[in-house]
């Protein structure tokens, strides 16, 4: 069982981050984070404003704890191509941990309109992070490899949540390896 942080803000953040990576944003009330976290109303618009802030303190705390844990598959090897497969190697491990549930800001993607600027920001930040991540490890490659890199590993999260099999990461690290 997991022991309860002390700190109210950061039960807020950890239950949201629960409650909205596997439920999602919209089938999460915000009655059921309050409950979930054990604090008081009060607490909740005391740390974040809305539930929209909480969704945003969410994906920003999302992008930290996932781009961790890829560095440290990357940062496990030296050369870009092995960096790269490293990359894909991480996916497989995610998937795995967390039951194929996907990308968090893809799956927010889903749930958002034109309207929600705020978090369509972050979604965007957050890959264009990955992006810029993928490319520089790629440093002697033209841009189109590149791309396609981050292509792949883009479509392989996607691809392995829909089929809920490794299979798609497998194929696209294949299929980057032979671009390098």
């Amino acid at each position: 069982m997991k022991q309860k942080v002390s700190d109210p803000k950061q039960r807020l953040l950890d239950t949201a981050t629960e409650l909205f990576y596997n439920q999602g944003y919209h089938a999460t009330g915000i009655n059921q984070v309050i409950q979930e976290a054990g604090v008081a109303r009060a607490s909740l618009y005391l740390h974040y404003e809305s539930k929209e802030s909480l969704l945003m303190a969410f994906l920003n705390h999302r992008h930290d704890v996932w781009f961790a844990a890829l560095k440290t598959f990357t940062d496990r090897v030296n050369k870009p191509r092995e960096k790269i497969l490293a990359a894909f190697d991480f996916l497989l491990d995610i998937n795995e941990k967390e039951n194929f549930r996907g990308c968090a800001f893809l799956n927010i993607l889903s749930e958002t309109t034109e309207k929600d600027v705020a978090v369509l920001n972050i979604i965007q930040d957050h890959k264009k992070d990955l992006r810029a991540f993928l490319g520089d490890i790629l440093t002697k490659e033209k841009q189109s490899v590149k791309d396609h890199i981050y292509l792949l590993f883009e479509s392989a999260i996607v691809e392995s949540q829909l089929f809920r099999n490794q299979w798609p990461v497998m194929e696209a690290r294949k299929m980057a390896g032979g671009l390098l």
